[in-house]
């Protein structure tokens, strides 16, 4: 896990290298260990260097082999680097390193940008060949690893977090109004490209960019479920359950690839509570876990440690319960938007930022939950959907899971920044009647696993744990689990009340406790009923110069919201209030 940035003149002039190192800060939390540089008259890299795999000096980047003519910076991890060595190795390539950098160099020498479809892993990186000229960004498959991309005049700049590339300057930092409208409508997600920046875009999950020297680019999406059931003999719900548990016992020995100790971050629900189950179950002893607890607020309680507890006991994990006083969240609050690449209401962003800088002083890796209930149909607005014909299907996803109808964004948002119709709208009647995806299910998990989950908890992870230097790994993100789970018929998804076939997998394995409790989650009362404190940092926020100068929001709408701050709630109960007062401290910290 590390952070990666550059610069790719595309008039004849030399790269800036001064703008590459003023990116240099806002990388440093995400690969503290080392740093380096390469340039290259037109093109200038740099890395920053978590130490996961290969401990040593050579696996150092930019990483550069002169005799293929190729230079690579890479963030993430290749969980079968050692199987891929062995094919290589057997048809002549040596190597110099036992790090995963530089398998991704000789894949990509050997299988061109289609190499990608070979790993294993989650991966960002830029390969730069020498001889041709020609860039080449890559992202992996879920999205779990990030990329920002800013289009200058005559240059491009690439970085693993969009606060670099404001940092270095020249980037257009107004508002977009599409982007907004989509963070008012979707609890904060911006899908790809746009980011709510108009001066910087994402490089979508699954697709690979090759820039040519002349600024010519072409993209390659190299994964995409169908949702479709398979043909052949009929399965039964056993025979799932037996499959999905297989992929799954894969995916967690594949994330215990490292050179460093490997935790496990134990929220008290099943996900978490399964990877617990199945490391202890392979063998792997001594593994620690941490869970968090806040105060309760609102009578909503802030932990879950009687069910985390009861794994624990199970397993006889070296545990860590970690009580975070009110006092820390208002700090934490500002240290955490500080760190996002982007806007995220959730308040599950201040308990991973908490949690992550507790972790980090035991492990340097940890595999968490995350991406369970968009795979297995966990959430509570999918079943729902569950009879709903296939020509409603956009028209019912939205009636579940949209914050606000265009009619009633005009009421909050002032109309210069009102993007023109219903951008949201048109966005999700486009990926639902995209072909695939059976039933309406299908095509909701469809967009939730491609999208939403890739810009709201994927990155929400990625943004907290990176800020503290810490990696995190999702088995349920495998992307072999994830094409299973996209087979399997929706009925054993919503069975249970959601996520059945996972529930039944489970079972013998987790505590029953575990499997029946409810549907929890990571709480931080303080964020979602605000009150003292916290209330305050929002006012300053929406009151402030540069918010009123901004005017993003109606006046008379802030003032209302800001005198009963705690009852105006959306779709899926996220504070409103919040909302755009996250919104308001992001863009005051990013200086725009």
């Amino acid at each position: 896990m590390c952070g990666l940035a550059g610069e790719l003149r595309l008039d004849g002039r030399p790269a800036d290298e001064a703008a590459v190192a003023r990116m240099s800060p806002c990388l440093r939390p995400r690969g503290p260990d080392s740093e380096g540089t390469w340039t290259d008259g037109r093109l200038a890299l740099l890395h920053h260097r978590l130490k996961i795999i290969d401990l040593s000096a050579a696996g150092a980047q930019p990483m550069i082999d002169d005799e293929l003519g190729l230079v690579l910076v890479f963030n993430g991890c290749i969980y079968n680097h050692q199987q891929l060595r062995a094919e290589l190795a057997g048809v002549g390539y040596q190597f110099r390193s036992r790090s995963d950098t530089e398998v991704i160099l000789k894949a990509y020498h050997r299988w061109g940008p289609r190499c990608v479809q070979r790993f294993a892993g989650m991966f960002a990186f830029a390969v730069y060949e020498r001889d041709s000229g020609r860039l080449v960004l890559a992202r992996d498959r879920l999205g779990i690893k990030p990329l920002y991309v800013a289009e200058l005049p005559g240059a491009l700049r690439f970085a693993s977090t969009l606060p670099a590339l404001v940092a270095a300057g020249d980037v257009d930092t107004t508002v977009d109004p599409v982007a907004l409208h989509h963070y008012m409508s979707w609890h904060s997600v911006v899908p790809p490209p746009r980011t709510i920046l108009t001066g910087v875009r994402k490089l979508p999950p699954a697709t690979v960019r090759t820039i040519s020297p002349d600024g010519g680019s072409r993209d390659l999406c190299y994964w995409n479920p169908p949702y479709t059931r398979p043909t052949g003999r009929v399965r039964s719900a056993q025979d799932w359950q037996d499959e999905i548990l297989a992929a799954l016992r894969t995916a967690v020995e594949r994330r215990m690839v490292a050179d460093v100790p490997v935790g496990v971050l134990l929220s008290g629900g099943l996900d978490s509570s399964l990877i617990v189950a199945l490391l202890a179950e392979s063998g792997n002893s001594d593994l620690s876990t941490f869970s968090i607890g806040f105060a309760a607020a609102g009578g909503e309680r802030g932990d879950e440690f009687e069910y985390s507890d009861l794994v624990v006991d199970r397993f006889a994990t070296k545990h860590h319960q970690i009580w975070i006083d009110d006092s820390r969240l208002v700090p934490a609050i500002d240290a955490a938007v500080a760190a996002m690449s982007e806007p995220m209401v959730s308040h599950d962003c201040v308990a991973f930022y908490l949690l992550s800088e507790e972790v980090s002083r035991e492990v340097k890796v940890v595999q968490s939950g995350q991406g369970a209930d968009e795979v297995f149909a966990g959430y509570d607005w999918y079943p729902p959907l569950a009879d709903v014909p296939r020509t409603e299907a956009a028209w019912a996803y939205s009636r579940a899971f949209v914050d606000r109808s265009a009619a009633v964004m005009a009421d909050l948002v002032s109309p210069r920044w009102l993007a023109d119709g219903d951008p949201s709208a048109g966005y999700l009647r486009g990926h639902f009647a995209a072909p695939g995806a059976e039933t309406t299910l299908d095509a909701a998990l469809r967009l939730d696993s491609r999208v939403m989950l890739v810009d709201d908890p994927v990155k929400r992870v990625d943004n907290m744990t990176m800020a503290w230097g810490l990696e995190a790994r999702v088995p349920f993100l495998d992307h072999e689990l994830v094409e299973i789970a996209a087979r399997c018929p929706p009925e054993l998804k919503l069975a249970a009340g959601g996520k059945g076939v996972l529930k039944a997998a489970s079972r013998g394995i987790v505590p029953d406790a575990v499997i029946d409790r409810p549907k929890g989650y990571f709480p931080v009362p303080g964020v979602r009923h605000l009150h003292g404190p916290m209330l305050e940092r929002v006012r300053d926020a929406l009151t402030s110069a540069p918010a009123r100068d901004r005017g993003l929001f109606r006046p008379e709408a802030v003032e209302a919201l800001l005198a009963d701050p705690n009852t105006e709630r959306t779709t899926l109960g996220s504070n409103v209030t919040w909302q755009l007062g996250l919104l308001e401290m992001w863009l005051q910290r990013m200086g725009v």
